[in-house]
C-alpha cells in the first residue's frame, strides 16, 4: 500500500485532484472543517503529501494552524496565491501548482492549458493529475514559478474585473473590449508587481500569457460570482500600497 495523501478541504476542485491521488494507489484522507488539523496529524504523522484545497479565504487561517509535523510536505493549489502568502508563515519550500483547469458542480473537469508545478513534491502531484489525463509543467526555478502565478492572477483578475464591465467570454473581451481588458491588466500588474517586489515586471509576456490561456477556452466567461470580491481585495491591497489603480477604481465606482 502507498503512502496517504491528506486534502484539507473536499471541494470541486480537491476532488479532482484525489481521483488522482486515487487512481495512482493512494489513500486518500480528507480532514474537512470540522476537523482538527493536530488530532489528524497525529493519527497520519507522515503523508506523502498534505494537499491544501480549502478557498483563498480560509489559505491563511489553515495555515495558521498547520502542525509542524506536516509543514515539510504541503501543497498549496489556490487561485491569487502568491510566494508571499507562503512565506508569511514561515514556510520555505511548499510544493505549489497553478491549476489551469476548471471543475464546476455537476461536470468534469475542463483543461485551459497545462497546470505549472513546483516544490519537493511536484512528481506526485504531476503524476496524480496525469494519471486522469490532467496535463502538468513540472518548473524548475522559483522565479519561473513566480511568474506562472502572477500570470494566473492576471487571468483571473483581468477577466472577472473587467467582465463586471463588458460581461461576455473572455475571447469576446479580447475581440470587442480589448482596450478595457489591458487597462485592467495594467493595474492588476501594477498590484502584483508591489506584492511580488518586481519592479520591471514584463507586462507584454504576461499578456501573451493571459492570452494563451484565452486561446485555451475562447467560451470561459469572465464574470464569476467572486468577481466583486476580487474587485474589493485589488482596491484594498492598492490603497494600502499608494497604487493609482484608476481604472479598477472607475470600475468599483461604476457598481455602486
Amino acid at each position: 500500500m502507498k503512502d496517504p495523501v491528506v486534502i484539507i478541504g473536499m471541494g470541486e476542485m480537491a476532488g479532482v485532484f484525489a481521483r488522482g491521488f486515487l487512481r495512482l494507489g493512494h489513500p486518500v484522507y480528507p480532514v474537512t472543517r470540522d476537523m482538527s488539523l493536530a488530532t489528524a496529524a497525529a493519527e497520519l504523522p507522515t503523508p506523502a503529501l498534505v494537499l491544501v484545497g480549502v478557498g483563498e479565504a480560509d489559505l491563511h487561517p489553515v495555515l495558521d494552524d498547520m502542525p509542524t509535523l506536516w509543514q515539510d510536505r504541503l501543497g498549496l493549489l489556490q487561485n491569487e496565491l502568491l510566494p508571499r502568502d507562503w512565506h508569511s508563515h514561515d514556510l520555505l519550500d511548499p510544493t505549489v501548482i497553478s491549476v489551469w483547469f476548471e471543475k464546476k458542480k455537476g461536470m468534469d473537469f475542463k483543461v485551459l492549458i497545462p497546470s505549472p508545478v513546483r516544490g519537493p513534491h511536484a512528481k506526485l502531484i504531476a503524476d496524480a493529475l496525469g494519471a486522469i489525463d490532467i496535463p502538468t509543467e513540472v518548473i524548475d526555478s522559483d522565479e519561473e514559478m513566480a511568474y506562472e502565478l502572477v500570470r494566473k492572477n492576471v487571468y483571473i483578475l483581468t477577466t472577472n474585473i473587467a467582465g463586471l464591465e463588458a460581461g461576455g467570454t473572455v475571447s469576446e473581451l479580447w475581440k470587442a473590449h480589448e482596450a478595457l481588458a489591458r487597462d485592467v491588466a495594467g493595474d492588476v500588474m501594477t498590484i502584483q508587481a508591489w506584492l511580488t517586489h518586481v519592479d520591471d515586471v514584463d507586462r507584454d509576456k504576461l499578456i501573451t500569457g493571459m492570452l494563451e490561456a484565452f486561446n485555451g477556452d475562447p467560451d470561459h466567461g469572465c464574470m464569476g460570482r467572486s468577481a466583486p470580491a476580487r474587485l474589493a481585495r485589488a482596491l484594498e491591497l492598492a490603497d494600502k500600497a499608494g497604487l493609482d489603480v484608476p481604472v479598477l477604481k472607475r470600475i468599483s465606482d461604476a457598481q455602486g
